[in-house]
């Protein structure tokens, strides 16, 4: 069974950012007990990408009992009280219908991933919907212009897509994940992909999330400036 994917982002509070620099450090050390059970939980820091939010988990699930054990969960904490949700997303893992027989090569680059790899220094998430136009289209006539957008994606081996479906259970059609190496690589692909004519059926792709990769503990000492305290005082 396709995995689904959970997109959470997390923002903190002023009141919460005043608090003595101890109490902060036990309210992380709490949340990042509460997220320790979950054994496919990623965590992207969106500091100096944001100003509306902080921390971004995605969260690979195999149903959703286990998204929300792990939302009740981290509910739990003192962190989560002081913190707000300004996005959220779900969606699932699905192959792509436009795959086709339009070559090796750009199969793969459309090929589902079943989570990160965690081997790129940063992802960039953002939810997407087609225009109605699209989707009247034959489908053959979608699979000859899905077979161009992906051969622009094969140009670019170092980036890892992962497309997740929201069809139904989400205000968005799509929710696609990005890891890459750069960001100005990853701007380079969007650039090539503006040209296609697959972009021109795009109804809507943002709000857009650029974060850098790295433990819970690291993501969340980012937000209060801990990983730099010390530095500073010395």
């Amino acid at each position: 069974m396709n995995e689904l994917y959970r997109y959470l982002t997390l923002a903190m509070t002023a009141e919460w950012r005043r608090l003595p620099a101890p109490e902060r450090d036990e309210h992380k050390r709490e949340f990042v007990r509460a997220a320790g059970s979950a054994g496919r939980l990623y965590a992207y820091s969106l500091v100096g990408t944001r100003a509306d939010a902080d921390v971004l988990l995605w969260i690979v699930a195999d149903d959703l009992d286990e998204i929300r054990d792990l939302e009740t969960r981290l509910a739990a904490t003192r962190l989560w009280t002081y913190a707000t949700r300004p996005y959220a997303y779900l969606a699932a893992r699905r192959r792509s219908p436009y795959l086709g027989d339009h070559g090796h090569a750009a199969s793969e680059h459309a090929r589902p991933a079943a989570g990160p790899a965690g081997d790129m220094p940063y992802v960039v998430v953002y939810p997407m919907t087609k225009k109605r136009t699209w989707y009247g289209l034959p489908h053959e006539e979608r699979t000859r212009i899905m077979a161009a957008h992906f051969a622009v994606g094969h140009r670019y081996p170092d980036i890892r897509i992962h497309t997740g479906y929201s069809f139904g259970i989400d205000d968005h059609e799509f929710v696609v994940a990005f890891e890459v190496p750069d960001v100005r690589r990853f701007l380079a692909l969007v650039a090539d992909l503006r040209e296609t004519e697959a972009s021109s059926y795009t109804e809507r792709e943002t709000p857009i999330f650029v974060g850098a990769a790295m433990s819970l503990e690291r993501a969340l000492d980012h937000v209060d400036g801990a990983a730099s305290r010390a530095a500073l005082v010395s």
